[in-house]
């Protein structure tokens, strides 16, 4: 994820804003590539409209050296069923799966037939169980993109191993914009220290690599 320096992903407005410079779009093409499959949140899907790709043709090729699909799988989770056959998303890229609710399951009916798989996951989309599902199809190194939504509900359940956070050189100052996380029961709480495991100067793009251990960590 990238955000400014005051913690915002975007601002409000109906333009998305550019956080990442080039050099960060290519870190961030490369982590695709070496992942087994991509997740966005509907509401990412419905305001930013993403392709998600691998974009480096060396990249692509790469994974297919290695006995892989040219692109990783591609997720998105829904509680509603509330999504656009006609977005990008669909119509670009390998195999997608949709996770959603059983009431979206119904509502989503066969609008998405031949474009991706649908999985209900009972009355409300559990991430424990979607992530259990992915292991079982093989799916060893999943990427998290966003967003808000998704990165408060995977870090509350403990779910994350590592954060990489690209930070812009840009103040955002407005409330009603996104933020990297909202409100959340975070395990440890503020009692809990994440380990600093790097730090990368891409241009004027700082890119801080924080590895989430399984245990709170108590404070000094």
């Amino acid at each position: 994820m990238a955000a400014s320096l005051d913690g915002y992903i975007d601002d409000a407005s109906a333009r998305r804003l550019l956080l990442s410079n080039t050099a960060d779009f290519d870190r961030v093409d490369q982590i695709r590539a070496e992942s087994d499959a991509i997740l966005v949140g509907a509401h990412t899907l419905r305001t930013d409209n993403p392709r998600l790709l691998v974009n480096s043709a060396e990249h692509r090729a790469a994974r297919v050296s290695a006995g892989k699909p040219e692109f990783p799988v591609k997720v998105t989770v829904t509680d509603s069923g509330d999504l656009d056959p006609a977005l990008r998303f669909w119509h670009t890229g390998g195999d997608k799966i949709v996770y959603t609710s059983d009431a979206g399951v119904g509502r989503l009916g066969g609008r998405l037939d031949g474009l991706a798989e649908v999985v209900g996951l009972g009355e409300r989309v559990g991430l424990a169980a979607l992530v259990a599902d992915l292991g079982m199809r093989g799916i060893h190194r999943l990427m998290v993109e966003g967003g808000t939504g998704m990165h408060t509900g995977f870090l509350a359940a403990d779910l994350v191993d590592e954060i990489r956070l690209a930070i812009a050189p840009i103040l955002v100052g407005d409330p009603a914009a996104p933020r990297f996380v909202g409100p959340g029961q975070f395990p440890g709480g503020a009692a809990r220290r994440l380990h600093l495991a790097g730090v990368e100067q891409l241009g004027d793009v700082a890119v801080l690599n924080y590895l989430v251990s399984p245990d709170p960590q108590p404070r000094n």
